[in-house]
C-alpha cells in the first residue's frame, strides 16, 4: 500500500466525523430564524471559535506562511492590530442595532434604514463579491491534493490535467461542505467550524515543533540564519527620512504592511469585513444577546495576532529548513514531501479544515442572504415557512455549484492561460466593500442622512475612485492585452506619473471615506423614519411578549 493510501484514510475519517456532527446538529431546524441564526443560543465560546475558523482560510493557512517565508520578518502580522481596533468600533457601534431590528439578513436593516433599493444594491454587492472571493479561494485548498496526486502516481500533469484534478479536488470539498451546511443551517456551521479550528491550531503547533526539530540546533540555529536587518521585525512604519512628506505618503499607500496600513487601513478594512458582510456577522447574531456576541468578537480578534505570529513564523522556518531554495508553496511542499504517513494526513485535514470552515460560512451567508433578501421580498413574497426554509437549502447547493465553476474557471485562469487575474478577483472585496461600509456608518451613526437615491450615487462614486486609484483599469487593459511571443507587455492605459497605486490595505478606507461624505450630503425622509421606529416598536413588543411567555413558562415548572 502506498503511504500516502494512509493519509487518505485519515482524511475521509475526517469528512466522516465533520458530515455528522454537521447533521447531527442541525437537526430539528423547522424554521429560517433556526436554519440562519441557530435561535440565537449558541454559546459565545462557540460562535468566538467560528469567527476564527471563517477569516482563516486555506488561502491565510498556506499563503501567510509564504509571507513569513518571502519577507523573514512578521511585519504582515501589523495588519492584526487594526482587526483588534475594529472589533472595539463594531462592537460599541454595529452589533446592538442588529439585535434591537431583530434582522436576520443584515441588509434587513439597510431597508428599514433607507429604502429597499439600498438593500437591494447591498445585498447584489454581497453575493456577487462574496461569490468570487470565496470561490477564487477554493483553488488554493486543491494545491496540496494536485502535489499529492503528482507524488502517488509519478506523473508530471498538463495544464489540462492539473485544471482536471484541481475541478474534481473542489467537486470533493464543495460536496461534503454543501451536505451537512444545506441540511443543519448555522448551528452545523458553527459546530463543525469549532472541531476545525480546533484542527488547523493543533496542526500549526505540530508544524511549528516538526521544523524546528529538523533544523541543526533548534531555535539557535534559526536566529543564527535569520540575522539580516529586517529579520524578526514586527514593525515597519514606511517612512524614508531623506524623502520628500508627499514621497513618503506615496510610499505608505503604495506599501502593503506598514504600521500606517495596520493602524488605519486593516481597521477599516476589518470593519467592512466583520460589519458588513453577512457572512461573518450572521455568526455573531446566533449568540443569545448583543453583550455575549460583542464577547466573542473581541476575544476572537485578541487570538488573532499569537495565531498570525505562529503562521509566520512557520514560513520563516521553512526559509531556514531549504536555505534559500525557491519554493512557490513552501508550506504545502513540505506537508506533502517530508512529513510521514498518518501525520501527513492530519495536515492535510488542518488545511482541508480551514478550506471547509470558511466555505461553509459563505454558503450559508450566501443562501442567507438570497433567501431573506430576494425570495421572501421580490420572488415568493407570501411563501410559507416551510417553502422559505426549502429554498434556503437549495440556494445553498446552487451557491455549492457556483463556487465550484468559480474555483474551476480560476484554476484554468491560472494554470492555462496564465492570466492575472487572480489578485483582481482575490482583491475584488477591496473595491466593492468600502461603498458596503460607507453606507452602513451613515445609517448607524446618523439618524436624518442618506437617502435611496444619495445611497447609490455615494456607492458607484465610492467603487469609482477605489477602481482609479488601485488602478484596476489598467489591470483589466493588461489581462485583455497579454504579452506578445517576444515578452512586450502593453503599456499601461491610463498611469499618471503622480497619482499613488494604493496597495490593498487601503482600498476600502478610500471606498469607505468616498461614499459616506457623498451619502451623508443627503436627507432621509420622514417617512422612512416612521417606518424604521414602527418596525423597532414592533420587534420591542415582540420580544417584550416572548420574554412575558418564558417566565409564564418557567413559573409553571416551578414546583409550589
Amino acid at each position: 500500500m502506498h503511504p500516502l493510501w494512509i493519509d487518505g484514510f485519515v482524511v475521509a475519517a475526517y469528512f466522516a466525523l465533520i458530515i455528522y456532527i454537521g447533521l447531527r446538529a442541525g437537526r430539528g431546524e423547522r424554521s429560517m430564524e433556526s436554519f440562519a441564526i441557530g435561535d440565537r443560543n449558541i454559546p459565545w465560546w462557540a460562535v468566538m471559535a467560528s469567527i476564527l475558523a471563517a477569516e482563516i482560510s486555506a488561502a491565510t493557512f498556506l499563503g501567510a506562511p509564504g509571507e513569513g517565508y518571502a519577507t523573514r520578518n512578521f511585519t504582515y502580522a501589523q495588519l492584526a492590530i487594526g482587526t483588534i481596533l475594529a472589533r472595539f468600533i463594531i462592537a460599541g457601534v454595529f452589533i446592538k442595532p442588529f439585535y434591537d431590528f431583530r434582522v436576520v439578513s443584515i441588509y434587513q436593516y439597510l431597508s428599514l434604514r433607507f429604502g429597499a433599493q439600498t438593500r437591494n444594491a447591498s445585498s447584489a454587492l454581497f453575493l456577487v463579491t462574496r461569490a468570487l472571493a470565496s470561490g477564487t479561494r477554493l483553488y488554493v485548498a486543491a494545491i496540496v491534493i494536485v502535489m499529492t496526486y503528482e507524488q502517488i502516481t509519478g506523473a508530471v500533469l498538463s495544464p489540462f490535467q492539473q485544471v482536471g484534478v484541481y475541478s474534481a479536488a473542489l467537486v470533493l470539498l464543495t460536496s461534503v461542505t454543501a451536505l451537512y451546511t444545506a441540511a443543519g443551517g448555522i448551528k452545523a456551521v458553527v459546530w463543525t467550524d469549532l472541531i476545525q479550528a480546533t484542527l488547523m491550531f493543533g496542526s500549526l503547533g505540530f508544524a511549528i515543533w516538526s521544523l524546528l526539530s529538523r533544523i541543526p540546533d533548534g531555535w539557535s540555529g534559526v536566529v543564527s540564519v535569520l540575522n539580516g536587518p529586517k529579520d524578526f521585525a514586527l514593525f515597519d512604519l514606511g517612512i524614508n527620512p531623506s524623502e520628500s512628506f508627499w514621497q513618503n505618503v506615496r510610499s505608505i499607500l503604495e506599501s502593503e504592511y506598514t504600521l500606517w496600513a495596520a493602524l488605519i487601513g486593516s481597521t477599516f478594512t476589518t470593519m467592512a469585513t466583520h460589519g458588513t458582510d453577512q457572512d461573518m456577522v450572521q455568526r455573531m447574531l446566533t449568540a443569545k444577546n448583543h453583550q455575549r456576541s460583542r464577547f466573542s468578537l473581541i476575544l476572537s480578534g485578541l487570538a488573532d495576532m499569537p495565531l498570525v505570529l505562529c503562521f509566520l513564523l512557520v514560513g520563516m522556518l521553512l526559509w531556514v529548513h531549504y536555505q534559500q531554495q525557491g519554493k512557490d508553496a513552501p508550506f504545502a511542499f513540505f506537508i506533502v514531501n517530508e512529513l510521514p504517513p498518518g501525520v501527513r494526513g492530519i495536515l492535510f485535514a488542518g488545511i482541508f479544515a480551514t478550506a471547509m470552515g470558511s466555505l461553509s460560512t459563505a454558503l450559508n451567508a450566501l443562501a442567507t442572504s438570497f433567501t431573506e433578501d430576494w425570495y421572501k421580498t421580490h420572488i415568493r413574497p407570501q411563501a410559507t415557512e416551510v417553502e422559505v426554509l426549502r429554498a434556503a437549502r437549495i440556494s445553498t447547493v446552487v451557491f455549492s455549484l457556483i463556487l465550484v465553476l468559480i474555483g474551476a474557471g480560476t484554476a484554468y485562469a491560472k494554470i492555462v492561460l496564465h492570466a492575472r487575474i487572480i489578485p483582481i478577483v482575490l482583491g475584488i472585496f477591496g473595491y466593492t466593500y468600502g461603498s458596503l461600509l460607507g453606507v452602513f456608518l451613515v445609517g448607524l451613526l446618523t439618524r436624518r442622512r442618506g437617502s435611496e437615491r444619495g445611497n447609490l450615487c455615494a456607492m458607484g462614486a465610492g467603487f469609482v475612485v477605489v477602481a482609479v486609484l488601485s488602478g484596476l483599469h489598467n489591470d483589466l487593459w493588461a489581462l485583455l492585452h497579454p504579452a506578445n511571443a517576444q515578452g512586450t507587455v502593453a503599456a499601461p492605459l491610463w498611469k499618471p506619473h503622480w497619482l499613488p497605486a494604493i496597495e490593498f490595505p487601503w482600498r476600502i478606507a478610500f471606498g469607505t471615506i468616498v461614499t459616506a461624505g457623498v451619502a451623508v450630503l443627503f436627507k432621509t425622509p420622514d417617512s422612512q423614519l416612521a417606518v424604521a421606529q414602527a418596525h423597532l416598536d414592533s420587534v420591542q413588543e415582540r420580544n417584550a411578549r416572548e420574554e412575558a411567555g418564558g417566565a409564564g413558562a418557567t413559573a409553571a415548572k416551578t414546583p409550589s
